[in-house]
Order: C-alpha cells, then structure tokens, then sequence
C-alpha cells in the first residue's frame, strides 16, 4: 500500500498564506464639549471680606460648560509665600472642595504696605445643565508652607508666645546648620516624647490662616 505524506504540503501552504492584519483598538473616549454648555458670568453680591485680619476680594465669576472659575485675591501680611490652601463650592445640596488654583498677580509686600496676591480658582466636573442661580464660593483658608529658614525669622516668636499662653514647657532655639539659622526644641518636659513635641511645634495652625470667605454669585439656571 502506498503511503501519502501531506506534511511538507501543509507547511508550504501555511507558509504562503497571506498574514492576519494586526488587531487595531478603538481610539479612547475624549471628554464631549457641546457648543451648547452655558458660558454665563456674574460679579459677586458682595465684593469684599475681612477675617482674621486678611482681607479676601471676588472679583467675578464664570460658569464655562462643566466648570465654574472665580477670580479672588487676597492680602500678604508678609514675605512667606501664601496660597488659598482651602477652597469649597457649594449650590443646592452639593459641595464641590476639589479645585484648583493659577496664580494671576502678585504684589509683594513693600515699605510695611501689605502685597496682594490674585489666583483663578477653578472646580471641575460641575453638571450643565444644574442651576446655579445661588452658588456659593468659599475660600476656606489661606497657608504658607514654611521653608526650614523662615521659622526662625518669622514663625518662632509666634510659636513660642502660644506655647507659653497654652502652659507647654517647650522652649524653642535656633542654632546655625551650614550657614543657616533653624528653629530646634531646646527643651521639653520629660513625659513628652521627641515625637509630640514636634507635632506640637511645627503643627499647621502656625502657618494656616482660616476663614471662611464667602461669596454668592449668580451663575444661571
């Protein structure tokens, strides 16, 4: 009986079939902008707020589609560099804390004349089609992130007379590290750990101004 071997021919026949295109992905969603969205902009009910002895102005706001910006400025009472640290939107029922914030303007302070500085404070993902006949933006506080230096030529003093009025038995110093005078806690009581006692020191309320500065606008419905 003859045998037939069809393996070479296989191969052959493999080998000179034409390749499968290569799978191609659909392109990734994109975010839909619809010339319809409401671009409306409103000055506030009221310009102006002093609290805490920092004046904060809203010069306008604008809903442009799914965001809502506002213009706000507020005084420098010294040279550290301070930023809106909190911010909050709320219309209806809904508050809106995730922003985010571009610096416009800056006037440093000068001659013992406060500076002035002016951001553009921007909450994304805010519905369409949602009235905001009656929303409110609110600078809940304002910070200066201190640099090591700064503690000894601006922030001690301050630190030191609060923890004197609380009756904490810290004392504070400053000593030279490579040319540059830093704050370091000189003592503490004995049943306070190293720990604590920094967490008292160098907790954010010494830096931290806070409000809160409201203003309404009208954005539509």
């Amino acid at each position: 009986m003859r045998k037939i071997v069809l393996l070479p021919v296989l191969v052959f026949i493999l080998a000179c079939a034409p390749l499968a295109a290569p799978q191609t992905l659909p392109p990734a969603p994109t975010a839909y902008i619809d010339p319809s969205y409401p671009t409306i902009e409103s000055a506030p009910q009221s310009s102006s707020q002093l609290m805490s002895g920092i004046e904060v102005r809203a010069e306008r706001a604008w809903r442009d589609g799914k965001q809502v910006n506002a213009d706000v400025c507020f005084t420098l009472i010294d040279a550290s560099d301070w930023s809106i640290s909190g911010a909050s939107m709320q219309y209806a029922d809904v508050t809106i804390f995730d922003f985010g914030s571009t610096l416009l303007r800056l006037q440093e302070p000068a001659a013992g004349q406060s500076g002035l500085r002016c951001d553009t404070l921007s909450f994304l993902n805010v519905p369409p089609d949602v009235d905001l006949s009656n929303v409110t933006i609110t600078v809940d506080a304002i910070a200066a992130q201190p640099r090591p230096e700064d503690y000894c030529t601006i922030y001690m003093p301050k630190i030191q007379q609060t923890l004197d009025e609380r009756g904490i038995a810290i004392v504070l110093g400053c000593v030279d590290s490579n040319g540059v005078q830093v704050m370091q806690i000189m003592a503490k009581p004995d049943t306070m750990s190293q720990e604590e006692a920094e967490q008292i020191v160098y907790s954010d309320e010494f830096y931290t101004i806070r409000g809160p500065w409201s203003f309404a606008f009208n954005l539509g419905q």
